[in-house]
C-alpha cells in the first residue's frame, strides 16, 4: 500500500467544515461516536430533492470525523470527502449519485475462491463421526464450544487443509464476501496458529459475527480473535465480534457499523501489545463509551477464561473504563503498576528476533520512543535499519517508511530480498510466492523523495496513524528530508 503522494497529499477537512457543508446543503444529520449519521445519497429514489428528514428515513451514511470518508452501510457506496461533496452536487442538478462499482477483478476472483472452499467445506458439527468431531475440536482448543454457538457462527472445516473456516457474509444481502481459514502448527510443545484471509487481509473487513447483531443490541464485546468471539457468546450471550487482524489494527472503514453501541468492552488478547491495542482502539471508538478488560492471570483472553471455567461474565463486569480523568490516585493506578511488574520482559516492548545483542541494548521496540542511529555514509545504515524494521513488521508491528534518499522500488527490493534471504533474480520463478508473503506484511510507504516540507511530512504520518494503526515509523535520513540549510538552524 502507497499513500498518498506530496502532488496529491489527502486534502484534510475539519469536523467543523463537514458540519458547516451539510447544514449549508439542507442534509440532517445525527452527532454520533466516530462518525456523523445522515440519510443515504444512494438509497433514495427521488434525486432531485436533498434527502428528506423523515421519521422513517434510516440514517445509513456515516462520515467519518477524523478523515470526512464515508460509507453507506445500506448500498455499501463509499468514497472521500471530495467524492461525498460531488455526489450532493450532482444531486442538486437532478443527476442520481453513482451506485456503488461492481467489485475489481482480483476482489471478484478472491470471492469465486471463497464460494469454492465454502462449498467444499463441512459444518463443524456434521463431521464423519463424532471421533472426528471431539479430535478436530481438541486440536484447536474448543472441546468446550457447543455444537449450537458453531451452528450460529456458521464456523465450517476444512478437511483437506485441516482449517477451521470463518465466513464473511455480506451485512446487507447477505452473500459470501470472503473467509478466513485458521490451521494449527505445532513446533515442539509450542502450538501456534497460521491465518489465511481471501481476499487478500487488506481487503479483508469482516468483523466476524455481525449478521447476528440486531438493531436492538447497545452493548458489545470486540474481541481479536473469532475463537474468542465464540467463546464469549457462549459463556454471557452479549453481542461479540471479532476484529478482523486481532490486535493489529481497526480499520477506519470498520467504525459505522459500530456506532449503534453505547458501550464497547475491548477484550483482545492476554498480552501486554494486546492492551496498549485495546487503549489505541479505545481512541478512535471515542473513549467515553469504552472500556477495557485487563490482561493477566485471572483474566486471560476469552476461550482460554472459558476453558479454566472462569466467570466470563464476571470479568466483563470488571473492565476499566478506557477515559481517565486527568488526575488520578495511587489506588487507581495500583493495578496496571502490579500489571508492569509482572510482565517486565513485554513491558520492554517487542523483542528483535534476528538480533539478541539489539534486545541487551534496546530491550525491545516500545511505542514512543526515538532511536537515532548514526554512521559515515554507505556504512550499511539502510540495509541495516531495514532488516531491523522487517524483523518487526513481520511480529505484526504496524511500520511506516519515510525513505527520502532511496527511492521505494529500491528500498522493496532490499527488503523483499531481506524477507525471503536469497537472491530472487537467480531464482524469477519464486518471485511471485514470496511477493504474495512480503505484501501480507503490515507495512506501508510514503512516497516522498529528497527534501520535504517538515509540515507535509507530519501531517502523512498522522494520517497513516489514524489509518492503519502505524505503531512504528523509519526516517531515512533526517539529513536529505530537511534539506542541508535546515539542519543547523532546528535540530
Amino acid at each position: 500500500d502507497v499513500l498518498p503522494s506530496p502532488e496529491g497529499p489527502v486534502p484534510s477537512v475539519s469536523i467543523t467544515e463537514i458540519r458547516q457543508y451539510l447544514r449549508a446543503k439542507g442534509i440532517p444529520f445525527h452527532d454520533g461516536y466516530s462518525c456523523l449519521h445522515t440519510p443515504s445519497l444512494f438509497t433514495d429514489g427521488r434525486e432531485d430533492q436533498p434527502p428528506a428528514a423523515t421519521a422513517s428515513t434510516p440514517y445509513t451514511l456515516f462520515i467519518d470525523k477524523t478523515t470526512g470518508s464515508f460509507l453507506c452501510t445500506a448500498t455499501l457506496a463509499e468514497g472521500t470527502w471530495q467524492d461525498f461533496q460531488a455526489n450532493v452536487e450532482l444531486r442538486h442538478r437532478g443527476v442520481p449519485p453513482a451506485s456503488s462499482e461492481e467489485p475489481e477483478e482480483d476482489m471478484r476472483r478472491a470471492r469465486e475462491d471463497a464460494r469454492c472452499i465454502w462449498d467444499r467445506a463441512l459444518p463443524l458439527w456434521e463431521l464423519l463421526d463424532e471421533e472426528e468431531t471431539s479430535k478436530t475440536k481438541a486440536m484447536f482448543g474448543i472441546s468446550l464450544v457447543s455444537d449450537g454457538t458453531l451452528k450460529r457462527f456458521g464456523v465450517r472445516y476444512l478437511r483437506t487443509a485441516k482449517s477451521l473456516v470463518f465466513p464473511w457474509f455480506s451485512t446487507r444481502d447477505a452473500t459470501l464476501k470472503g473467509l478466513k481459514l485458521i490451521r494449527v502448527e505445532k513446533k515442539g510443545d509450542v502450538i501456534s496458529y497460521v491465518e489465511e484471509t481471501l481476499p487478500r487481509f487488506d481487503c479483508y473487513r469482516n468483523l466476524f459475527g455481525l449478521p447476528l447483531i440486531s438493531r436492538r443490541d447497545t452493548e458489545l464485546v470486540l474481541t481479536g480473535w473469532e475463537l474468542d468471539a465464540l467463546a464469549l457468546h457462549q459463556a454471557t450471550g452479549v453481542a461479540s465480534l471479532a476484529l478482523p487482524r486481532g490486535a493489529t489494527c481497526l480499520p477506519p472503514a470498520l467504525l459505522p457499523y459500530l456506532e449503534q453501541f453505547k458501550r464497547i468492552t475491548l477484550w483482545l488478547g492476554e498480552d501486554l501489545r494486546s492492551w496498549e491495542a485495546a487503549k489505541l482502539f479505545a481512541r478512535k471508538l471515542s473513549l467515553k463509551r469504552c472500556s477495557l478488560v485487563r490482561p493477566g492471570n485471572l483474566q486471560p483472553r476469552p476461550l482460554e477464561a472459558l476453558n479454566q471455567g472462569l466467570n466470563l461474565t464476571k470479568i466483563l463486569r470488571a473492565a476499566l473504563p478506557a477515559s481517565h480523568k486527568s488526575i488520578v490516585s495511587f489506588r487507581q493506578l495500583r493495578e496496571e503498576v502490579f500489571g508492569e511488574l509482572v510482565n517486565t520482559e513485554q513491558v520492554a516492548g517487542v523483542k528483535w528476533a534476528r538480533f539478541p545483542e539489539l534486545n541487551k541494548l534496546l530491550k525491545g521496540h516500545r511505542r514512543g520512543e526515538l532511536t537515532v542511529f548514526t554512521g559515515p555514509t554507505g556504512s550499511g545504515k539502510t540495509t541495516f535499519i531495514s532488516e531491523y524494521a522487517l524483523d518487526l513488521c513481520m511480529q505484526g508491528v504496524c511500520t511506516l517508511w519515510g525513505s527520502f534518499e532511496i527511492n521505494n522500488v529500491r528500498l522493496a527490493k532490499i527488503m523483499l530480498t531481506q524477507f525471503a534471504g536469497q537472491r530472487l533474480e537467480d531464482q524469477l520463478a519464486l518471485y511471485d510466492e514470496w511477493a504474495d508473503r512480503f505484501e501480507d506484511l503490515p507495512l506501508y510507504f510514503m512516497t516522498f523523495h529528497g527534501q520535504q516540507n517538515i509540515k507535509t511530512v507530519i501531517d502523512t504520518m498522522q494520517h497513516a496513524v489514524y489509518m492503519y494503526d502505524i505503531t512504528h515509523v523509519v526516517v531515512d535520513n533526517l539529513q536529505f528530508m530537511m534539506g542541508h540549510e535546515h539542519l543547523s538552524v532546528d535540530r
